[in-house]
């Protein structure tokens, strides 16, 4: 395993009842880059995600973080060795403010359940440190309001936020763009941007401008195997490409 390679998959393989969701997967990504994996909708997206971050069991192959060998470990212990993930539909706390649902994610990296017993005031040492992760996702406006009461795309922002209170190096976002508007894309493209300065993001996204503009590596699934990989000009180039994803005649 390389230095610079953060993260990498050897014939990672996922069978239901006879179905090969992911077949023979093997995948390398680099420290520091934003790494997409794109494709048709069943191409194993998903469910590859769901074995890099132990919620599911591979059938067969290993996962390697950081040289490590992870396949065999729980979903908690890969996240306490680094690896944050968010999901297509937001996991916060709706009725809890801003500032508490990141303060949470902070005591849930303290690894101590008995900091949910304490009093307001003792868990107000905690309050700048959820603000400063509040205004790097640009919600610093929204920290006193109720995340039900904020929008789409302000509640990813908020998800996003609570994924960092945990530290990873390698951020996991799942359809981060799924069902925003214009406006609340190029907000969250920029704070992905963002946050991938200092370390290492792969992401599963339909929106191929998205793709295209922040993405250093892209990896195409289709049938639950690589069908290409390469920078957006290359694999959007490619004719099996275009005709499995793209549609054939569009780049």
């Amino acid at each position: 395993m390389a230095d610079d390679t953060i993260l990498q998959t050897e014939d990672l393989t996922k069978e239901f009842a006879g179905f090969v969701a992911v077949r023979s997967v093997n995948l390398q990504v680099v420290r520091g880059t934003i790494h997409a994996l794109i494709g048709p909708n069943g191409a194993g997206k998903t469910t590859c995600f769901n074995l890099l971050t132990k919620f599911l069991s591979p059938t067969r192959g290993r996962i390697m973080l950081k040289g490590r060998d992870i396949t065999a470990l729980k979903p908690a212990d890969v996240a306490r060795l680094g690896i944050g993930r968010s999901f297509q539909i937001s996991a916060v706390f709706p009725h809890l403010t801003v500032l508490e649902n990141v303060r949470i994610a902070l005591q849930r990296r303290r690894g101590n359940s008995f900091d949910f017993w304490r009093s307001k005031r003792a868990l107000a040492s905690l309050d700048n440190q959820a603000n400063a992760l509040i205004a790097d996702v640009g919600l610093s406006a929204y920290a006193g309001a109720a995340a039900v009461e904020l929008s789409y795309g302000r509640k990813r922002a908020l998800e996003i936020a609570t994924t960092l209170a945990l530290e990873p190096e390698l951020l996991l976002l799942d359809e981060p763009m799924a069902g925003m508007g214009r406006e609340d894309i190029v907000r969250i493209s920029s704070l992905i941007r963002s946050v991938a300065a200092n370390r290492t993001v792969l992401m599963v996204e339909h929106n191929l401008s998205v793709v295209a503009d922040l993405c250093d590596r892209i990896t195409v699934l289709t049938r639950g195997k690589i069908l290409a990989e390469g920078d957006y000009a290359t694999v959007s180039a490619d004719p099996a490409v275009r005709e499995a994803y793209l549609g054939t005649g569009h780049a």
